[in-house]
């Protein structure tokens, strides 16, 4: 079938709006009619070349949909369910499914970041029948995808698709990085840095695990307002000393956690120095490809401190998807009021420009 999409043809160019061939699903695969997808800093990486990814691709990994068909083989999804995207598929024989790490599976990480189906192929063709690749295995900037069966999560449909798109990604990856990677306990004191889409989420995880105070950091003034908003006690610039008014709010010394959602080294080492002796670091931003961090490891063994990574929070998707839904519907979770902005597929562009102003939420792209 014919569908439209945002094609990144190379590195530094901007996204361009094409008619592409999308075939039918093969064994064990499902079509999607996307509704929304969000905007996020990990398909700026492709275009800012700090991810490596063959192309020409068509980006997007946060987004929800309806079914339109399935391939064979696949008996648990219906025609008419609506799904969750899910960027990291899980075998459930691997290894790392086997020792409770669905997000790190390597049978489909391999396919994946080749921007390829688990056989090898594509189900993306340009009109001159050029492979077009799929940046998470999921290509949602577009107006359909196919995807592996592991990659759709079948959710309640008394839930906009639009909200539940960001459950795809940002939710995720910060509500998950406080409950599940880093534990956090009521009445421990929380730091984030980047209060993006992310970090966002971030406190409103450490928030609902009872965390007190969540101060949260970060470069645009409007976040003071956003931050706080969502969860946050206190917002304070980057530029003000963020060591010592974490200590003036954690008795003088430093938080029991501080997340970093930047993925920036220099953020990451400035947030290790607001962390109490025996507290944890945990890392949720995606860090450009080939980055290092230079963090003092006679601190680090002297301090008792813990640097965690935090990969898609550490989530189950078909497990904890619905929950995280089902904190939304309880008024736990605010996904409504994460999008600050939306565009129709034709202004991604745009959308992009403005997200790395700084100055959203989330936007999302509506189909």
């Amino acid at each position: 079938m014919k569908i439209r999409a945002a094609v990144l043809n190379a590195p530094n160019e901007p996204f361009r709006i094409e008619d592409l061939i999308l075939n039918d699903p093969k064994r064990g695969e499902v079509r999607v009619a996307i509704a929304a997808c969000g905007v996020c800093h990990s398909d700026w990486n492709l275009v800012s070349g700090a991810t490596k990814h063959p192309m020409p691709v068509v980006p997007g990994h946060e987004g929800a949909g309806v079914v339109e068909s399935v391939g064979e083989g696949v008996d648990d999804v219906a025609v008419g369910d609506h799904v969750i995207l899910n960027w990291a598929p899980a075998c459930g024989r691997c290894f790392f499914c086997r020792h409770e790490k669905p997000n790190l599976c390597d049978t489909y990480a391999g396919p994946i970041w080749a921007g390829r189906m688990l056989d090898g192929t594509t189900r993306l063709h340009s009109e001159s029948g050029e492979d077009v690749f799929a940046f998470c295995g999921l290509a949602a900037f577009a107006t359909h995808a196919v995807v592996p069966r592991a990659s759709v999560v079948v959710i309640r449909k008394d839930v906009k698709l639009e909200y539940a798109a960001l459950v795809g990604c940002a939710v995720s990856t910060g509500v998950g990085a406080a409950m599940f990677t880093a534990g956090v306990r009521p009445g421990e004191s929380v730091v984030v840095f980047g209060l993006g889409g992310v970090g966002l989420n971030v406190i409103q995880g450490a928030r609902a695990c009872g965390a007190s105070p969540i101060l949260g950091v970060d470069t645009q003034w409007v976040k003071i307002w956003i931050g706080q908003h969502f969860g946050a006690e206190k917002v304070v610039m980057a530029s003000d000393d963020v060591v010592a008014i974490t200590k003036q709010h954690t008795h003088g010394v430093g938080a029991d956690h501080v997340f970093d959602a930047t993925g920036l080294p220099a953020v990451q080492e400035r947030a290790l120095e607001c962390l109490r002796p025996g507290g944890t670091l945990t890392l949720a931003g995606l860090a450009p490809m080939g980055s290092a961090t230079n963090f003092p490891s006679a601190v680090i063994t002297r301090q008792d401190k813990t640097i965690k990574g935090s990969y898609y929070g550490g989530v189950n998707p078909p497990r904890d998807f619905p929950m995280l839904l089902e904190l939304y519907k309880a008024k736990r979770l605010n996904l409504r009021d994460l999008i600050t902005r939306r565009y129709p597929l034709e202004q991604i562009n745009e959308a992009f420009t403005e997200m790395n102003r700084g100055e959203v939420a989330r936007s999302i792209v509506v189909m």
